[in-house]
């Protein structure tokens, strides 16, 4: 369990393909404060992903959403932040607006498909034993995470500004095609099911 949770989030979360956004959405702070961004990051999607591991299932159940919904409003959410890096508007600004927690924590890192799995694996693995092994490969993925953003600072000092610009508007592009892509995921089995 520990082992196919692990790769699992790993391919979701895809740590490699996230130090691009990471360095575009940071690109304006300092060193110091660039790494508290991937340590702010890696710890509340850990709390998020392993919140919902636990007790996903009953809050979506309570509150009546569907895994697609949720897909849906997080790739809105995407949407939104890829338009201002494709525009060049800082999403950095103060301490109101996060990058850390939003976008990247979630729903970038933490988002609908690591979200459903986790509850998707939790539910199909309900023993205590089961869970702790979903628990420790959360972890684990966690820290490929980390090690990936924290690395991102060293790799932010061989670009020159207008290299990260650059790159943060091709990015940009990319993250909303993923974007995009969230929405259709949980679109395709609403228009399915009708």
């Amino acid at each position: 369990m520990l082992g196919e949770t692990f790769v699992t989030l790993l391919v979701i979360m895809d740590p490699l393909g996230t130090v691009p956004i990471f360095l575009g959405l940071t690109s304006r702070m300092p060193a110091r404060e660039r790494q508290r961004a991937a340590v702010r990051a890696v710890l509340a999607a850990g709390v998020l992903i392993i919140g919902f591991a636990l007790f996903g299932k009953l809050v979506l159940d309570y509150l009546g959403i569907s895994v697609q919904s949720l897909s849906i409003a997080g790739g809105l959410l995407l949407l939104l932040v890829a338009l201002d890096m494709l525009r060049g508007i800082d999403s950095a600004g103060g301490e109101e607006d996060d990058v850390a927690l939003v976008p990247l924590a979630t729903p970038l890192v933490a988002g609908p498909g690591a979200i459903a799995t986790v509850i998707v694996l939790a539910g199909r693995n309900p023993g205590a034993g089961e869970r702790a092994a979903i628990i420790a490969g959360i972890l684990a993925a966690l820290l490929v995470l980390a090690a990936c953003l924290l690395f991102a600072e060293r790799l932010a000092r061989w670009f020159r500004p207008v290299w990260l610009n650059f790159l943060t508007r091709v990015f940009g592009l990319l993250l909303a095609a993923i974007a995009v892509q969230l929405v259709i995921d949980g679109i395709r089995p609403l228009v399915r099911g009708a």
